[in-house]
């Protein structure tokens, strides 16, 4: 057996150099195959979490240390511990450090270049948080590959965080859009998105300031209530200290205009009370506001237009009843937009039994509950004082004379002052007319018999006229 031929010894530097490049090859040069595999799976480890997992500069110091271990570990193993003692590299086999040089260089000119690469997406990445542009921030985290996770793996990171808060604020974008139309709930989820950001996604200020400024300048909205609405929650809204606060001189600046707005847009749809709120709403928070003689007259247009609206119910419901306990009639209300009730002739909107109103002169009636100064309630009317009595005999002679008692026709009436609700008036009216005709007509259940014993008189145009002619004029 020939004698084993001792290894031809290994330059401590061209090991230390071929291990610099990650890939063992020191190991590989000294023969050291079970260590060269052992350390390079630890290898694929540290280089798999360091890029799936997106760590900070902590774990890529791990790796550094790592990478500075087999640095050190080949150096010693190929007996650089003795260089110091006058080893001088005479018996080094010749290439070794070329060997080493082909290993790393390139690994280490990879990595300069991907150091490049993701320090030019980092500064995009920064700039985008600096001006609060998203869509640039997701197009630089789009950039990154393996090569720069790797690389520079705190940079991932940062990145993925930058998304995530883009992401989450384009969601809250989209429910402030949506808030615009009055939708409080989006309103809510929008500043929730907003708030979250600013708590969980530190650095992303600027970003948050952009959405929250695009809501803003959408304020007020096309619709002056839903702006309302919108500015209603800002309002009641708790500071909450931060950049989100910036609303309050959104309201400040919106919400006055948009009150008044609100209150004309109700006011044209005929809903008087949510108008008068509004105007009202506008008053007590502002009221040095250069236009709060508007809300004022807002309010008082809006109160007559509700109090003309109860009116105008009640008298409908009186319309045609027989009874004065229906309606109006029971139950009055003011209308402050009346006419005032002045002496001589007042028009009167007249409710109740219609048989004599029809032969009233037009000018002192009205249908329109807004140009009435009063409300006069018509019952059914009944028998009256006695006017004459006179005795009747059947035409046919046969039967007995009956006597027959003429009484006017008493009306009663209540007459209400509109424009307070008050009762001027409660009596019955007493109508006279002409009594005793030589002929008189009258139903019978039994064929040929006796006329009753009272009948109205007959009352004409005039007669009816004179006794409501006091009703309407004093």
């Amino acid at each position: 057996m020939r004698p084993r031929r001792p290894r031809p010894p290994r330059d401590p530097l061209a090991v230390a150099l071929a291990n610099a490049s990650l890939l063992n090859v020191g190991y590989l040069m000294l023969g050291r195959y079970g260590r060269a595999v052992a350390t390079g799976f630890v290898t694929l480890v540290l280089l798999d979490i360091l890029v799936q997992s997106g760590h900070s500069l902590w774990f890529e110091l791990v790796v550094l240390l790592w990478w500075a271990a087999l640095v050190a570990n080949g150096w010693f193993l190929a007996g650089g511990r003795n260089a110091w003692a006058g080893w001088s590299g005479a018996g080094a086999v010749r290439g070794q450090l070329a060997v080493a040089l082909a290993a790393t260089l390139p690994v280490l000119l990879a990595l300069g270049l991907l150091r490049y690469d993701a320090a030019t997406i980092g500064g995009s990445l920064a700039d985008a948080r600096r001006t609060g542009d998203c869509a640039k921030a997701l197009r630089a985290e789009r950039d990154i590959w393996f090569g720069d996770r790797l690389a520079d793996s705190p940079l991932a990171a940062d990145a993925e965080r930058t998304a995530r808060a883009c992401r989450e604020l384009g969601r809250a974008k989209a429910d402030l859009t949506t808030a615009l139309t009055g939708d409080t709930g989006a309103l809510r989820r929008g500043f929730d998105g907003l708030a979250s950001v600013l708590a969980h996604e530190p650095g992303h200020r600027r970003m948050v300031e952009v959405v929250l400024d695009g809501f803003l300048r959408g304020l007020p909205a096309r619709d002056h209530c839903d702006t309302v609405l919108v500015t209603d929650w800002l309002g009641a809204r708790r500071a909450s200290h931060d950049a989100l606060d910036r609303s309050v001189a959104t309201v400040a600046r919106t919400a006055p205009a948009a009150l008044i707005g609100c209150g004309d847009q109700l006011m044209s749809a005929k809903e008087w009370a949510t108008a008068r709120i509004q105007y009202q709403n506008l008053l007590a928070r502002y009221p040095g506001f250069a236009r709060a003689a508007e809300a004022r007259e807002g309010v008082r247009k809006a109160t007559l237009a509700i109090e003309l609206a109860q009116v105008t119910r009640l008298l409908e419901e009186s319309d045609d009843a027989t009874d004065l306990e229906t309606g109006y009639c029971a139950d009055p209300v003011k209308y402050s937009g009346a006419p005032r009730y002045r002496k001589g002739a007042d028009k009167a909107y007249f409710t109740g039994d219609s048989e004599y109103v029809g032969k009233l002169p037009g000018s002192w009636k009205t249908g329109d509950a807004a140009k009435a100064s009063l409300v006069v309630c018509v019952g059914e009317k009944g028998m009256g004082e006695r006017v004459q009595t006179c005795p009747y005999e059947p035409e046919s002679g046969s039967g007995g004379i009956t006597n027959v008692t003429f009484r006017k026709i008493a009306v009663p009436v209540r007459v209400y002052e509109l424009r307070t609700g008050k009762r001027v008036i409660d009596r019955k009216l007493q109508i006279g007319g002409s009594s005793c005709p030589s002929r008189i007509h009258y139903q019978s259940f039994l064929s040929g018999g006796p006329p009753p014993d009272e009948m109205y008189v007959d009352a004409s145009t005039s007669d009816i006229r004179g006794a409501f002619q006091s009703l309407v004029s004093r």
